[in-house]
């Protein structure tokens, strides 16, 4: 595996573990990631199925805001999805990414409800106006839909997920071990003549 290879984070920004590797995996990696926004729903990973009190833990554990739950659970993340993938096709999908997350779990906003996706697109600095067009393109929603038939391709079957090489690494926390691998690997990489 080639040390310099950037890894590529999936995830679906209702899904609170995506939320907990979000926050995380820039400062945890030693390459930064590509992040590519995937349909759970799509890729059968039932995110309603979370166990709040270990979620709510773990963000406690790395210091994260107290997580506020969307009244709507589970979410319905396809407007937002559909957002991240524009985000990413104008060089904004960590920002907006991390909004929107942060309005879902740190503010307990519904990211079905189209002005929590233009709140954090404007965090990005997305237009509201380009936003909602952008969402409203097919080419766009095929584009959610080549990502995650990728992340099926690559093995992907339950997010977060972070894909190296032809190695995956997912459910709830694959940074420690996608970091581990990438550090030895790098390593040994380093010893080579």
């Amino acid at each position: 595996m080639d040390a310099r290879a950037q890894p590529t984070f999936f995830y679906d920004l209702g899904d609170p573990g995506c939320y907990l590797v979000a926050e995380r995996i820039s400062s945890a990696l030693p390459i930064v990631a590509e992040w590519e926004p995937v349909s759970a729903s799509a890729l059968g990973v039932a995110i309603d199925e979370v166990d709040r009190e270990q979620i709510a833990r773990d963000a406690d554990a790395y210091g994260l805001q107290e997580v506020r739950w969307p009244p709507a659970w589970p979410p319905d993340s396809q407007l937002a999805m559909l957002a991240a993938t524009y985000a990413k096709r104008i060089g904004r999908v960590v920002s907006f990414s991390l909004a929107a997350f942060r309005q879902a779990f740190a503010g307990g906003r519904d990211l079905g409800d189209q002005d929590t996706v233009l709140i954090a697109a404007a965090a990005s600095e997305m237009h509201p106006a380009a936003t909602l067009k952008g969402v409203s393109l097919r080419s766009v929603a095929e584009g959610l839909e080549l990502a995650t038939d990728r992340a099926r391709g690559a093995g992907v079957s339950s997010l977060p997920a972070i894909q190296l090489g032809d190695q995956v690494w997912a459910g709830a926390d694959p940074i420690a071990e996608a970091a581990r691998v990438m550090g030895a690997t790098g390593a040994q990489a380093a010893r080579r003549p």
